[in-house]
């Protein structure tokens, strides 16, 4: 079920917002050369404890999970590029890290998203970085009351087809609100003019995510962890955004 928040819905949502930003920057910050994943996840849960806040993570347990996630982050490498599961691993030179990270406060959700290269960096991964925030823009910006959700998609898509890469249509996007997970799921490529008409009061995570030579995955046997079939990387990134009247509400802007 799709539903509408009110203004004042809007602004209770924003504390949510920006303790996920929070925590999203402080993630950023701290992955380096020799941290251990099981660090990023540790410091994320300290964050929750300190603000009060409720993890989605850790008692997550869709379908397509081997088990409860147990984890209040999820954090993909290199060919990992969705809901990787913290491990024993220490990053190194040159690793693909996405973190995606989403909580609770006062009985509101933010989700959010961000891809990072440690150490030195290959320039393919920078502009596969690169061209996954300019599709998650041309999807803020096309997130306009009186478009379609399929508006969103095709902004997004237009920017990966323009950089050559293909689009995994599995896993995109989603409504936000109560729960980390809701209607409508918003695919990273789509036709314009097509699909929900977008009002005032849907909020929305809004996420690209791409893989440098093929739009095919696999999971790991943990049932979380997904990778590219052909072991190329991928970079993730992601918003939770309100629909406005006007221009969107970037409630998890990390500015």
């Amino acid at each position: 079920m799709i539903e509408l928040r009110t203004p004042t819905q809007i602004e209770q949502m924003r504390p949510a917002g920006r303790f996920v930003a929070s925590v999203i920057s402080a993630l950023s910050e701290k992955a380096a050369v020799g941290v251990n994943l099981l660090e990023l996840d540790e410091l994320a849960h300290r964050m929750i404890k300190d603000a009060g806040a409720t993890s989605c993570y850790i008692d997550y347990h869709p379908s397509f999970g081997a088990m409860p996630f147990g984890k209040v982050l999820c954090t993909s490498v290199n060919d990992a590029v969705l809901h990787g599961l913290p491990y024993d691993y220490m990053l190194q030179d040159g690793d693909l890290l996405s973190v995606d990270f989403a909580a609770s406060v006062d009985g509101w959700v933010s989700d959010s998203a961000l891809s990072v290269v440690v150490g030195n960096a290959d320039p393919k991964d920078l502009q596969l970085i690169d061209t996954a925030q300019r599709a998650l823009d041309a999807g803020i910006a096309a997130a306009r009351s009186g478009n379609r959700l399929g508006d969103i998609s095709f902004a997004i898509g237009s920017v990966a087809h323009e950089a050559g890469l293909k689009v995994n249509l599995q896993f995109g996007g989603h409504g936000v609100g109560r729960t980390m997970h809701g209607d409508p799921h918003v695919p990273n490529d789509g036709q314009a003019g097509r699909g929900l008409k977008l009002r005032p009061g849907l909020v929305i995570a809004i996420e690209p995510w791409f893989l440098h030579t093929t739009d095919e995955i696999r999971f790991d046997p943990d049932g979380w962890t997904i990778r590219s079939a052909d072991g190329s990387r991928g970079a993730h990134v992601e918003h939770t955004v309100a629909i406005t009247d006007g221009d969107a509400i970037v409630l998890t802007s990390r500015d």
